[in-house]
């Protein structure tokens, strides 16, 4: 679970682990410290670095961890598919419509709740293991730590940018160009639930993409993040005229969906080095049924 908590006007200007050291929950600078760390702090929905500075009005979500002794519980129902699995970690292929971890609203059958039996840890206890994130109704490839020194491992590993996540995206209109990189910083819309170009808080956010196929009204697109932040590549495509084909949020309301309930764009391959040898692993995932269905569709017009 998540406790929402809004910066007064006399801690504006004050160090992140600072304010949260103030929260009666938390209660400590190294308390604060510790659950900053381990990824438990957002300000307006973005994880932010100890030393950042807080401003009124900011929204801070903090976490509060579960007590030891009281891990997530495992759900066997829980959809996935293991790609590549040893004793560091695991990569899996997880289905649209399933939330990756507990989150405000949130607090079941989640993907960590049922990689839970399979030795996720690490990190969080409320999203054991858990490296980076997909958005709900994106699937496609994540990678999993199963222990605290995986966890560190991946992390840097993901600071460093040497994790690749690359993904395949449906989208409305046809690029400039065959491949382009787009670099605007992504922030919090405020008051409408959703990410923009500027915002709130911002953070730099770099994606790039390359032309795959040219259906007549939309184009198949190859898309690699260089920054993972809330709804990037969504907010980028949108901001460059080419919304996700079936994007609830930022597609237009009366664009063509083909068939879909949900967005065009899932994780299709994953390069990472591996958190103990070094070595590269490389794990891919096909277009699910309803995505190549929804392609079918697009190249008919």
């Amino acid at each position: 679970m998540s406790e929402p908590h809004v910066v007064p006007a006399a801690l504006t200007g004050a160090r992140l682990d600072r304010f949260v050291a103030t929260l009666d929950a938390v209660g400590s600078r190294s308390a604060a410290e510790r659950l900053i760390a381990i990824g438990g702090v957002r300000v307006d929905g973005e994880p932010r670095d100890k030393a950042f500075r807080v401003l009124a009005g900011m929204r801070v979500d903090v976490d509060a961890p579960l007590p030891t002794g009281e891990p997530l519980v495992a759900d066997a129902t829980i959809p996935y598919r293991i790609v590549y699995a040893d004793e560091a970690l695991l990569v899996v292929d997880k289905p649209a419509g399933v939330v990756v971890h507990p989150a405000p609203g949130v607090t079941g059958g989640t993907l960590a709740h049922g990689l839970v039996a399979e030795g996720a840890a690490g990190g969080s206890n409320v999203r054991p293991g858990v490296v980076h994130r997909l958005d709900r109704d994106t699937s496609g490839l994540l990678v999993v730590a199963r222990g605290e020194a995986a966890y560190a491992a991946l992390g840097r590993a993901m600071r460093r940018r040497a994790i690749r996540r690359e993904y395949v995206a449906l989208v409305h209109g046809r690029p400039a160009s065959r491949s382009g990189r787009i670099e605007a910083p992504v922030g919090r819309d405020r008051g409408r639930g959703r990410m923009r170009v500027g915002g709130a808080a911002p953070r730099d956010a770099v994606t790039h993409f390359a032309l795959r196929e040219l259906c007549p009204s939309t184009s198949l697109l190859d898309v690699r993040l260089e920054t993972g932040r809330t709804h990037q590549i969504r907010v980028h495509l949108e901001a460059i005229g080419m919304p996700v084909v079936g994007d609830p949020v930022y597609a237009p309301r009366d664009a063509p969906r083909y068939g879909l309930e949900r967005q065009f764009l899932h994780a299709a391959r994953l390069t990472l080095p591996h958190p103990v040898t070094g070595e590269e692993i490389v794990a891919e995932s096909p277009l699910p049924p309803e995505l190549e269905a929804a392609l079918a569709r697009a190249r008919h017009g």
